[in-house]
């Protein structure tokens, strides 16, 4: 096998006629294979359903003097705080425990800063003339949607392999219309990057001129490996309190890829000062979340280790995904030259990149021949990939044996866009 653009024309003639046809036989097949979100897959699920039951008698229902089963702790109970500020590696008292989705706290949040400011805010961002937010590309569509939502100007900031670009992201934070930063700093979605060091204390130092800079921290993947060693992460508040950013920092994750992507706990930690103010603003909305939830992941994480563990399952059931994948990619696409992806070692993603201009259209043959793939595009601000390039694989929700057979079907679509761009 040898790269495409050194077949002859004869040679990518005949390639492409017997890719049509295999293409063909794959659609005949009418199948209905789903890779377009980041979902666990049943094993996992199964691996933690024990949790609920964990709750039997009358005495489970009480810790630390409360009784989950009534109304109260706003911030969420102190035991799950505490379990998920060791987790973080911050302070219980900078912690929110809410509801099943990190999601919902970020979108709350942003919300809040439209309607009310946030804590250091002139006025609410509802009244500014522009608001602007820093959207480091590739990365989660489920962020710039919530850009898009309040109207917000989204910025792209290109990913390097250490993180976003600091040089780009220090130069823009000089515009007081620029009012915060998307970051998933450890296993990008969907490149699948830990955040370098340097990086990572550019952003705590960063100085933005908007007092009401809102540096959203989605630790989405935190202790999601599924090779290798947990590696550890930074406490991001801490840094940057130590730079003089105590309230600049809010940071998010959850359990949903631990145990329940419908019923798992959302987490927000940030400064005291913060927890003040929005949780003040919260109490309008609600009285409390779902404590009982609270109390079943407390009886069921105990701890950081133990969770650590729990995580190492979740890998063995991860890990020969994500190696179907690689090895398709390394067998058959990789002696081509037509693609560049990712090699990551946690997280729930492999980011691919296709010839330019070939993303939209191989996403839609993928869907013709009944597999369904993360919209082409949506990995940057507004849907537009500038490169029409990147593809996100999703490979956690179906079984190997489908996987396997969805990787062919992607492969077969690869090569074929990729000959006509080159021109069969």
């Amino acid at each position: 096998m040898k790269a495409y653009a050194l077949y002859t024309a004869e040679e990518r003639r005949a390639e492409y006629e017997a890719l049509v046809k295999k293409y063909e036989d794959y659609k005949a097949k009418k199948l209905s294979l789903n890779m377009a979100r980041g979902k666990p897959g049943k094993e996992q699920l199964d691996l933690v359903s024990e949790m609920l039951a964990i709750l039997v008698d009358y005495d489970d229902y009480e810790i630390d003097g409360i009784d989950v089963r009534n109304y109260g702790e706003l911030a969420g109970l102190p035991s799950a705080r505490r379990l998920f500020a060791e987790i973080l590696g911050t302070q219980p008292e900078e912690v929110f425990v809410g509801g099943n989705a990190s999601l919902q706290l970020m979108y709350d949040l942003i919300s809040k800063a439209h309607t009310h400011g946030l804590l250091h805010s002139p006025r609410p961002w509802c009244k500014e003339e522009r608001v602007k937010f820093l959207c480091p590309a590739p990365g989660y569509d489920r962020h710039f949607r919530i850009c898009e939502t309040f109207g917000m100007e989204m910025l792209t900031v290109p990913m390097t392999d250490e993180g976003p670009d600091m040089d780009l992201v220090e130069e823009l934070v000089k515009d007081p219309q620029v009012k915060g930063m998307w970051c998933v700093p450890k296993y990008s979605n969907p490149d699948g990057i830990c955040y370098s060091d340097r990086v990572t204390d550019r952003i705590a130092a960063l100085k933005p001129t908007a007092p009401d800079f809102a540096l959203m921290w989605d630790n989405a993947y935190c202790i999601h490996e599924f090779e290798g060693e947990f590696v550890p992460f930074r406490d991001m508040l801490r840094l940057c309190r130590e730079q003089g950013n105590g309230d600049m920092v809010y940071e998010f994750a959850s359990t949903s890829k631990i145990t329940f992507p419908g019923a798992g706990v959302g987490v927000m930690a940030a400064s005291v000062a913060n927890q003040k103010y929005i949780t003040a603003l919260i109490g309008c909305q609600t009285i409390g979340f779902d404590k009982l939830n609270h109390l079943r992941h407390v009886r069921f994480l105990r701890d950081k280790q133990h969770t650590l563990e729990l995580m190492q399952r979740h890998a063995a059931v991860l890990k020969p995904k994500f190696d179907a994948v690689l090895s398709a990619l390394e067998t058959e696409i990789a002696p081509l030259g037509i693609a560049r992806w990712t090699k990551p070692k946690g997280g729930y993603f492999v980011s691919l990149n296709a010839m330019d201009g070939t993303a939209k259209k191989v996403v839609r043959l993928m869907k013709e021949a009944g597999v369904v793939m993360t919209g082409a595009g949506a990995t940057f601000p507004y849907g537009k990939d500038p490169k029409d390039s990147n593809i996100r694989i999703a490979p956690t929700l179906p079984p190997v044996t489908e996987l396997q057979t969805a990787m062919e079907i992607l492969c077969t679509c690869l090569k074929l866009t990729a000959l006509e761009q080159l021109g069969v």
